[in-house]
């Protein structure tokens, strides 16, 4: 496991990444991960935009970005980019801006790159919802833990 980041509007909720090329997130509650994503290359580092309880990034050390939005699409990333330039250079840590739509990635080479967030990125900033509160993000992702939980997994 490379990193380990606990949601920002929900406290029992954390994500994972690590070489095993997946994402995991999890209520601390459960022993089983109650998302899994494979994306097919180590996984550097993971982290839960600040912005919305639904939404993270990932890096992996063939060069890719994948932000992803649960309360969009539960399988498949909203954006999928190539940023590093050369095959033997990995993605090893990434972090959102916390009050604008920037996501900054760091490699193993000691390169930062900036990348704006396209704005069906991050709609969540826009001031409509940031208006509607925490309480409603929290909501949003018990909304979909609720699809996937099963009672008798609780440890």
């Amino acid at each position: 496991v490379y990193s380990v980041k606990w949601n920002h509007f929900h406290p029992k909720i954390f994500i994972s990444c690590s070489a095993d090329w997946t994402v995991k997130i999890w209520d601390h509650n459960y022993l089983e991960p109650m998302f899994t994503f494979d994306l097919n290359n180590s996984v550097g580092d993971v982290a839960w935009a600040p912005y919305a309880s639904t939404v993270f990034a990932a890096c992996t050390t063939d060069g890719r970005v994948y932000v992803y939005d649960l309360n969009v699409n539960k399988y498949e990333p909203l954006c999928e980019q190539s940023v590093a330039n050369k095959k033997r250079t990995k993605l090893t840590h990434l972090a959102f801006n916390p009050e604008y739509p920037v996501l900054i990635v760091g490699d193993d080479r000691g390169h930062a790159t900036s990348l704006k967030l396209s704005p069906n990125l991050r709609k969540a900033t826009q001031p409509k919802e940031k208006a509607k509160g925490p309480e409603n993000e929290m909501a949003k992702m018990e909304k979909l833990l609720s699809l996937v939980r099963e009672p008798s997994a609780k440890n």
